[in-house]
C-alpha cells in the first residue's frame, strides 16, 4: 500500500491547496486528529486533512475528497465523520481515483489497487470494475456540481460546490 512517505509530501499538500484544503503533518506515532478509522488513516476537521508519513495515499485522497464534495458551509462543520449520504460517498470514491492521477508517481491504477487491498467493497467486486462500469451516478453527481470539468473525469480547479445555493443539501439535488 502506497503511503505518503513513498511520494512527495509537497505534491500532496499542493494538490490539496488547489482545492482550498490544508494538509497538516502529524508526527510519526502520534494520534491523527479527525481520523474516523484511527491511525494511520487520514483525518478531517474543517478544511484540514491530517496525515502522517505512514498514512496511505488512498486514505489521504478519500478524506480530502469528502471535503471537496461537501458544500462550503458544511465543510467547515465536518469533524471526523464526513459522509453525508451514499451518493456523496460514491462521488468521494470516484474523485479519489481521479485525483490519483494528479499526484506524481501515484495514478488511478495504484489508488484502485490500494482501495481493494484496504477493503473497500463494490457491487462489481473491485474498485476498477466499479469505476469503469458502475460509477455513472457518481460521475454525474460530480459533474452536476461542477466538480469535474467534463464527463471524462478531469478535475476542475478549484473544486467547490459553487453551484449549490446556500444551505442546499447536495445529496438531494439532481
Amino acid at each position: 500500500m502506497l503511503t505518503l512517505a513513498d511520494i512527495g509530501w509537497n505534491d500532496a499538500a499542493e494538490l490539496l491547496a488547489r482545492h482550498a484544503l490544508t494538509l497538516a503533518r502529524v508526527a510519526d506515532g502520534a494520534p491523527i486528529p479527525g481520523s474516523y478509522w484511527g491511525a494511520p488513516e487520514a483525518g478531517v476537521i474543517g478544511e484540514n486533512v491530517y496525515a502522517r508519513a505512514d498514512t496511505p495515499v488512498h486514505s489521504l485522497l478519500h478524506e480530502a475528497c469528502h471535503l471537496i464534495v461537501a458544500e462550503p458551509q458544511r465543510r467547515l462543520r465536518i469533524h471526523t465523520d464526513a459522509s453525508d449520504c451514499q451518493a456523496e460517498e460514491d462521488a468521494t470514491c470516484y474523485l479519489q481515483i481521479v485525483l490519483g492521477d494528479a499526484l506524481p508517481g501515484v495514478g488511478r491504477e495504484q489508488i484502485m489497487a490500494d482501495m481493494d487491498a484496504w477493503g473497500y467493497t463494490f457491487r462489481l467486486g473491485s474498485a476498477r470494475a466499479w469505476f469503469e462500469h458502475d460509477a455513472e451516478d457518481a460521475r454525474d453527481w460530480l459533474a452536476q456540481r461542477g466538480l469535474l470539468a467534463d464527463a471524462c473525469a478531469q478535475p476542475a480547479i478549484p473544486l467547490a460546490c459553487a453551484l449549490e445555493p446556500p444551505g442546499a443539501n447536495p445529496c438531494n439535488a439532481g
